[in-house]
Formats: C-alpha cells, sequence, structure tokens
C-alpha cells in the first residue's frame, strides 16, 4: 500500500501541483497588469497628457466613450484615435511648465 501511495505522489499528483504553480505564476500578475490598464484608461480626462503606442505625444482635447481627440505638435494637430492606443498618461495636475528652460549646469553660472 506504501508503494502505491509514493507512485501517486510521486507521479499525477507532483503533475498538478506543478501545474497549479504555473497557472499561479503567470496568470495572476497578468490579471493585475490589466485591471491597473484599465483603470488607467478610465481616468483619462480633457487636459491630460498621454503617449499613445505609436509613439505620438499629445493633450487629451475631448473625451466621448472609446474615442479621445489630442492634440499633438506645435501645430496642436488634432488626432482622434482610440483610448486602447494610449500607452501612458501623466495627470494634468503634474503638467510641467512650457516656458520654463532647463539648462545645463555649466551654463547656468
Amino acid at each position: 500500500m506504501t508503494e502505491e501511495v509514493a507512485s501517486f505522489f510521486s507521479g499525477p499528483f507532483l503533475l498538478i501541483v506543478m501545474l497549479v504553480i504555473m497557472v499561479v505564476i503567470m496568470i495572476v500578475p497578468q490579471r493585475k497588469r490589466e485591471k491597473k490598464v484599465k483603470q488607467m484608461l478610465n481616468s483619462i480626462k480633457e487636459g491630460d497628457r498621454i503617449r499613445t503606442i505609436g509613439g505620438f505625444y499629445g493633450r487629451v482635447c475631448n473625451v466621448k466613450d472609446d474615442i479621445l481627440t489630442i492634440e499633438c505638435g506645435p501645430d496642436k494637430v488634432k488626432l482622434t484615435i482610440s483610448k486602447g492606443a494610449v500607452s501612458t498618461v501623466d495627470s494634468a495636475d503634474v503638467e510641467n511648465d512650457k516656458d520654463v528652460k532647463l539648462t545645463p549646469k555649466d551654463e547656468a553660472k
């Protein structure tokens, strides 16, 4: 009887335990990431600065369901994009002042 129990724990039981561990290691962090991304996309509001997955930087002008209108570049070109195309969001509260020029320490003296 002890040989049967030992063979059960070394064969199928070990495989099942390894599969459960693999699922926990791979799927749980992915769900957490997806939840954070969904929360970020739902919190986009007018005035936020964003970067798209295509590399465009802009300021959100209009939010309508799943569609965003953003201003890009010095000519304030307006683009209409999907919320799913947003890679990162910088809140309007933390937006940098455009008039401030950063100079290297050598030139500041």
